[in-house]
């Protein structure tokens, strides 16, 4: 995730140790890609703050509204919340690899595997949540009158403790294989590191395949046939009064998946260098570094969807924009009198609107 990933590649052995400190005295290829360390030195921090920074205002807003306005008593509700607090997560371990970018490890051990862990686990789970709310909203449109009856509370607890476990077993590697190490020339490195070579690809092509098959692939093709059902069923039918709804849920996945395709396309094609390259090649360092290039760019265009989300929720649903406004009817009492004649037309089209539970 930081610079420093490309600096060099550390072949430790087997036979001798699995401490991380300890590197034996075989030879070492060093893949000095100074153009790329260069780029992520001067442009990744400042982009990483900025994220965290719009991450946490925009998710915080939409926290904020939902405590205030809201009740966790729906399973669109419960859903949107845990959607926010992956998305927290995931922004909270950027501040760290932006420091990271600038100088060397400054945050001891525990830190680097923790924060490795809260950047896969708010990851994953995002995508599976994002998933899990598509799915949903199949539910209640194709099969409503059975969805009617399973679409309880319970169920939309049950379905988030499952997806978190299922994010933070994916993200184990990550305690065991992250550790802390010095390097005569860069300092303090948080790499996964202290095996040998190969067993470290081994983990390194399951983590890539993982994303992109588990993360990635699978819950295209689910939102794929989830949202072309919604739209037989919608033309079949005049309920028109959910399309909005499904526009915006609709938005929200594209905007996603338009952020995270190039990202997990150059994780694929990472796992097929390192699949087809033999340890004698010369060449593997210069041939890397376009996907060096590639990952920096698509992993920061992956990275504006925590920001981009929220916005959705916010701006865009009509609960939300009647929320947001009495929100700051209620901090700027000059725009109080505008803000509360939208506010009440919002509440009597969505009070004559059968289908007003289907609008964020």
């Amino acid at each position: 995730m930081a610079n420093k990933d490309y600096l060099l590649f550390l072949e430790y052995s087997a036979e001798n140790t699995t401490d991380p400190n300890y590197v034996v005295s075989s030879p070492v290829q060093l893949c000095s890609k100074e153009n790329v360390n260069e780029f992520g030195a001067t442009f990744i921090p400042i982009f990483y703050y900025a994220n965290f920074l719009l991450s946490y205002l925009g998710n915080g807003l939409v926290l904020f509204i939902i405590y205030k306005f809201e009740k966790l008593n729906t399973v669109t509700n419960i859903f949107l919340l845990n959607l926010v607090l992956s998305n927290i997560l995931f922004a909270f371990s950027l501040p760290f690899w932006a420091t990271y970018h600038m100088s060397q490890w400054i945050f001891g051990i525990a830190m680097c595997k923790i924060v490795s862990s809260a950047y896969f686990i708010g990851f994953y789970s995002s995508i599976l949540f994002l998933t899990l709310m598509t799915f949903d909203r199949y539910l209640a449109v194709v099969h409503a009158v059975a969805a009617a009856k399973s679409r309880k509370k319970a169920y939309a607890i049950v379905a988030s403790v499952a997806v978190w476990c299922i994010s933070i077993v994916a993200s184990v590697k990550e305690l065991v294989l992250r550790n802390v190490w010095h390097h005569s020339q860069y300092g303090e490195m948080c790499d996964e590191s202290g095996y040998p070579k190969s067993t470290m690809q081994r983990w390194r092509l399951v983590s890539y395949y993982q994303q992109f098959l588990l993360f990635f692939l699978l819950p295209l093709f689910m939102v794929m046939y989830c949202y072309i059902s919604i739209t037989i069923r919608i033309m079949s039918t005049r309920m028109k009064e959910k399309c909005r709804a499904i526009k915006l849920i609709f938005v929200i996945i594209f905007t996603f998946f338009i952020c995270w395709t190039p990202y997990n396309i150059v994780i694929l094609l990472r796992a097929i260098q390192i699949s087809t390259t033999t340890k004698d090649d010369d060449s593997e360092c210069s041939d890397s570094e376009g996907l060096d290039f590639a990952l920096y760019v698509t992993r920061n265009i992956a990275y504006l969807y925590c920001c981009i989300s929220p916005v959705f929720y916010t701006f865009v649903g009509k609960k939300f924009q009647s929320h947001f406004k009495r929100l700051i009817a209620k901090k700027i009492p000059c725009l109080k009198r505008h803000i509360s004649l939208s506010s009440q037309s919002t509440r009597t089209t969505s009070q004559r609107t059968p289908h007003s539970a289907y609008e964020y």
